[in-house]
């Protein structure tokens, strides 16, 4: 028999939270905490990104502080991802996978994990190789699986933290840019992994920070016939050091066109498509989750270093549309947005996914 079970997914990128923890936190969680009361799922995942902050080290104390806040039933973090699980009561019918002996087991009271996940065994975990980003030698992005068997519905959930534009000079250089090469071998690695025959198949969703950008080259094109443009180089090497747009017969620099038209932009948005034949994604209704300002007194405000792009995303393969009960209308049904429109939450806005899950009594 079939039956529907309330899901609520969130990714959010809270590096920049932990940074100004005292201003940004207690907005952070109500916002959190009003989702879920509004929603009252049965089954929440949340994954976190750049846990710590940059200055990750002085910064773990207040992270703890953070989770225990939200009251966790399953904690994860290890470079600088994080995964928390909660599970309503009347949820009784729910298994996680361990990946050591291939099965699933039963889960019972609380279950919390600090730090190293080395013998961790429900959590599959994989920093990316160094030659998907040789310019750096260390780097925390990667990507952390857990698979979970809901009212006889199994589904794999993972976080994602893939490689952000180190240069705007450089992502303007080519289409797509070098950092979107980057980014496409990465996630297909992951995809491949998690697709692989090691464990059968099942249903997944990405959630995470892709740090997917708009086609800056492109972009910059489109802009040029109604702007004028202008290049700044460096005296000595004569290097490309800013690309300067200005309206015409205006003074006003690209930024605040950027600022005009950001609803507009989602045609520039393309690196997804490039995965069409293995992943899907619910239709974007949101303004770019990135780069909003961390000024606490401007939380609609884009920062003036990028263009704004829709980083946070929740993705799915196409089978995982199979098990989304789309309601009829009028109803509550699935919901894909941002956490906290008008609120500081750093420079990520978070983002979610509500959906009835279709599961199974028997």
């Amino acid at each position: 028999m079939e039956m529907h079970t309330d899901v609520l997914l969130v990714t959010a990128n809270v590096g920049s939270l932990f940074d100004n923890v005292g201003d940004i936190e207690g907005d952070w969680l109500q916002e959190f905490f009003m989702t879920v009361h509004k929603h009252t799922p049965r089954f929440i995942a949340l994954h976190f990104q750049e846990v710590g902050g940059k200055d990750y080290k002085r910064n773990m104390g207040h992270a703890k502080k953070f989770f225990l806040k939200i009251f966790v039933f399953i904690l994860f973090y290890k470079y600088a991802l994080g995964s928390m699980y909660f599970i309503h009561k009347s949820l009784k019918n729910i298994q996680q996978y361990d990946f050591k002996v291939k099965e699933f087991k039963a889960i019972s009271g609380l279950n919390k994990y600090v730090g190293s996940l080395e013998g961790v065994t429900t959590v599959e975990k994989e920093k990316f190789p160094k030659n998907f980003w040789p310019d750096f030698t260390w780097s925390r992005k990667g990507y952390m699986r857990t698979r979970w068997l809901i009212h006889n519905q199994g589904l794999d959930l993972v976080n994602v933290h893939l490689f952000h534009d180190a240069s705007n000079l450089i992502a303007c250089n080519s289409s797509p840019s070098v950092y979107s090469a980057n980014r496409k071998k990465a996630l297909r690695y992951v995809i491949n992994r998690i697709s692989d025959n090691s464990s059968s198949p099942l249903p997944f969703f990405l959630f995470g920070d892709f740090n997917f950008r708009l086609d800056t080259l492109s972009l910059v094109q489109n802009l040029s016939m109604s702007a004028d443009i202008m290049t700044v180089k460096n005296g000595s090497s004569n290097e490309v050091e800013k690309i300067i747009c200005e309206e015409k017969d205006n003074d006003h620099k690209v930024i605040i066109y950027f600022q005009k038209m950001r609803h507009n932009l989602l045609k520039y948005d393309k690196e997804i498509s490039e995965f069409h034949d293995v992943i899907t994604e619910e239709e974007i209704h949101f303004p770019p989750s990135y780069p909003y300002s961390e000024d606490y007194a401007k939380p609609t405000q884009y920062m003036n270093t990028r263009c704004p792009a829709w980083c946070d995303r929740i993705l799915m393969s196409h089978s995982t549309r199979d098990i989304i009960h789309r309601r009829e209308e009028g109803k509550s049904g699935v919901v894909y947005n941002t956490l906290g429109s008008d609120i500081c939450m750093g420079d990520h806005k978070p983002v979610f996914l509500f959906f009835p899950m279709k599961t199974f009594t028997h």
